[in-house]
């Protein structure tokens, strides 16, 4: 089955643009994030929309390439783990993210803005390294 490649790379669109803004929060300390409100709404937003476009091209992928419908958000990368479209370690830590979207969705009224700030500074590659894998997917099965 054919892929919509231009779906797929308007979501990987939204993961860089997005990865762009949240890597401008690396450059300042975790007390001055901390502090400012509009910093974290920010870092919020864009770090949803990253984690949000990866789910999509997840679902898309799973649906088109799998047939499988994932139980959750955590599974889906799992699965593209699974059948060999992403490598092992790299899907486990994306399924952490996709439960800390969930806490970042269901649970906006007690966000630790440390761990927002700590996977801003030390997670942001899982996103990357995941459109990078896409990419290549594409390219070569789309």
């Amino acid at each position: 089955m054919t892929l919509d490649t231009n779906r797929i790379r308007g979501k990987l669109t939204d993961i860089f643009r997005s990865l762009n803004r949240l890597k401008a929060f690396q450059g300042i300390s975790k007390e001055e994030f901390l502090r400012n409100e509009d910093y974290q709404d920010i870092a919020r937003s864009r770090l949803l929309t990253a984690i949000e476009a990866a789910l999509n091209i997840c679902y898309y992928l799973a649906a088109k390439k799998i047939h499988q419908v994932p139980e959750d958000y955590s599974h889906c990368f799992e699965l593209l783990g699974l059948s060999g479209m992403l490598p092992d370690e790299l899907a486990g830590r994306l399924s952490k993210m996709a439960r800390f979207r969930n806490r970042l969705v269901h649970l906006y009224w007690d966000i630790d803005y440390s761990a927002v700030y700590e996977i801003i500074c030390n997670d942001l590659k899982d996103l990357e390294d995941y459109a990078m894998e896409i990419g290549k997917f594409i390219e070569s099965h789309g």
